[in-house]
């Protein structure tokens, strides 16, 4: 059966930058994007077919937005799934389906899925409150996440030892053994309604040390063929287990004995996964686009090594955004930059991205920190 995908209309909720680049991808098959997002200068205002200003998280605001939309998917997993259950009981697709978003919105559920499933995972302990975690003196060194609404690295504490138990969080979490890791892989795999599966090769991590983000990204990874396909086939299991019909980046820490762990998982495009667009034969947007139309996946293989540096806003600028460095940076071959559309900037906000190219990968990781130290987002 054909699906004429441009007579179907896409509701994304959420118009910052992973909704723009999904339009960017929408836009070369002519489909019908519709945004809702409460930012009334989000960065898709002006690239989707129809905007919508409102809050992801009040039922009817969701459910008369979806009402509207054939499809209707996400770029961010703060939502609200009641309305999103209505929408799917009444013959809308909603992809990822509303019972996973929910599961991944807390963390707490999230890790009771991989310990339910067989799904290898560090050893973790729900707790309720700070007073609970302070019961827990034994299992540390740990690390203590928020079970609801850590985003983007808030929401996260290492607690060493006893005398930093202050800084865990007075709300529901969980206290997750530190891993001692070797690598930090990402993989980024998807899964159509026909149940067609796909992965793109793992790619390293590097994060910055405060901040809890992304700050490198190298594909492929500097790991072995072995590690690479265990990566992969642990990515596929995960969203076969699940069910899940999208896209998920699946966080994994690869131990010093060679042990595969995986950490989170996040149900749309990734930030490990934005050099896709020029690296690999497909996009991490467009496979998440065929995904949840129901085409078929696209192939995912690597057209050259590539690097990913996030360009976050500088320390002690707030305010319109000045980009330095510019010029000088696109005057070299394989740099490709990716502004968001982001008229204000504040320390660490991410404000775009730039992908590097380039064959040797010693070559690449020495690009990649001169293009960091090159270009700097100020006010």
């Amino acid at each position: 059966m054909h699906i004429n995908y441009q007579q179907q209309t896409l509701g994304i909720l959420g118009g910052g930058q992973l909704g723009r680049m999904l339009i960017q991808s929408g836009i070369n098959y002519n489909l019908n994007i519709h945004i809702l997002d409460p930012d009334a200068n989000a960065p898709c205002k002006n690239l989707c077919n129809h905007f919508v200003q409102g809050d992801l998280k009040d039922y009817q605001t969701v459910y008369d937005f979806g009402k509207a939309c054939d499809v209707v998917s996400i770029e961010i997993e703060h939502v609200n799934t009641r309305a999103l259950y209505q929408l799917e009981k009444e013959g809308k697709n909603v992809f990822p389906q509303p019972h996973i978003i929910e599961m991944i919105q807390d963390k707490r559920k999230q890790k009771q899925f991989y310990l339910d499933h067989g799904i290898p995972t560090a050893p973790f302990l729900l707790t309720d409150d700070k007073e609970d975690v302070r019961q827990h003196v034994e299992f540390l060194p740990a690390v203590h996440k928020l079970g609801k609404e850590g985003y983007d690295g808030r929401g996260v504490q290492l607690i060493r030892e006893t005398a930093e138990l202050d800084k865990a969080f007075d709300a529901p979490g969980l206290l997750e053994k530190f891993v001692d890791f070797d690598k930090e892989l990402a993989v980024i795999v998807a899964r159509n309604e026909q149940g067609e599966v796909k992965t793109f090769p793992s790619v390293e991590c590097a994060f910055h040390p405060e901040h809890n983000l992304v700050e490198f990204l190298f594909s492929p990874a500097t790991i072995s063929p072995e590690t690479d396909n265990k990566a992969q086939d642990l990515a596929i299991e995960v969203i076969e287990k699940l069910g899940m019909v999208g896209l998920l980046a699946v966080e994994m820490f690869v131990t010093k004995s060679g042990e595969i762990l995986v950490n989170e998982i996040a149900p749309r495009p990734h930030n490990s996964g934005h050099h896709t667009i020029e690296a690999n034969f497909t996009s991490q947007f467009e496979q998440h686009l065929r995904a949840v139309m129901g085409m078929p996946l696209g192939h995912t293989g690597i057209r050259s090594a590539a690097a990913m540096v996030n360009l976050l806003g500088e320390a002690g600028f707030t305010g319109e955004v000045l980009v330095e460095g510019l010029d000088e940076a696109i005057q070299e071959k394989g740099v490709y930059l990716h502004l968001y559309g982001k008229k204000l900037t504040k320390p660490f906000r991410k404000m775009g991205h730039v992908t590097v190219l380039e064959e040797d990968m010693k070559k690449l990781r020495e690009k990649a920190q001169r293009i960091k130290e090159l270009i700097k987002i100020k006010a």
